[in-house]
């Protein structure tokens, strides 16, 4: 389990004004929830913030947030940012109560170098980056490691054959694939050429069985 110092100072004004007038300021206000306790508001050191964010995987690590003068165990729940700047914008932090299993994301690490890869060319593609997990706050895993080293070309590693700590329980579709090895790409584009009809020979017409309603994109616009 990761865990990592963070000091906060409790805020007192709330609004899109204050809020601005604390972000000028190189603060970021934010706040930190629980069921057993009142949603508490506080404001961050900018610098220290980012600084903290650049060496530790967000979502995963435990911050031990110190706040007038307690030091309580959190996660970082959401962090806003400007759509334009990357600016924070505000960040939730969500207590955490010793028992009781919380979820999270965790990194997948890929090691070894697969058998397609090196003895035939392949390439190796890593579809699922991260595992959603739910697993009491003192056992949350740093990441989880997939040895690679036996993949053949067209073969893949799927959710249900991650080895992970007892206690750990995943939520991803256990049939989501992690990585595949694909055949290398002059060899797909031998086979389709392979596969293109020859000049003067006929070819028939797709049939249209049905056309599918477009969805409506509906974007929220930032107040």
């Amino acid at each position: 389990m990761a865990t990592a110092q963070l000091t906060a100072t409790p805020r007192t004004t709330s609004g899109k004004g204050p809020a601005r007038s604390l972000r000028s300021a190189g603060q970021i206000p934010g706040v930190v929830y629980g069921h057993a306790r009142e949603p508490q508001a506080l404001t961050l050191d900018t610098r220290e913030f980012e600084k903290l964010l650049s060496r530790i995987a967000a979502e995963s690590t435990v911050i031990e947030l110190s706040l007038d003068g307690q030091t309580t165990r959190t996660l970082i729940r959401e962090i806003q940012r400007h759509p334009f700047k990357r600016q924070i914008l505000h960040v939730d932090f969500q207590e955490l109560v010793a028992g009781e299993k919380v979820q999270v994301n965790i990194p997948i690490v890929l090691l070894g170098v697969p058998e397609g890869v090196r003895a035939s060319g392949g390439v190796m593609d890593q579809t699922l980056r991260e595992l959603s997990i739910r697993v009491d706050p003192a056992s949350i895993p740093d990441h989880v490691e997939v040895d690679v080293t036996d993949v053949q070309i067209g073969h893949s590693i799927h959710v249900s054959e991650l080895q992970l700590p007892e206690g750990v329980e995943v939520l991803n579709d256990p049939e989501a694939p992690v990585c595949v090895v694909a055949a290398p790409r002059a060899v797909v584009e031998e086979t389709a050429v392979a596969a293109e009809p020859v000049e003067g020979e006929a070819e028939g017409e797709p049939e249209v069985i049905g056309r599918g309603k477009e969805a409506e994109e509906v974007t929220e616009e930032e107040k």
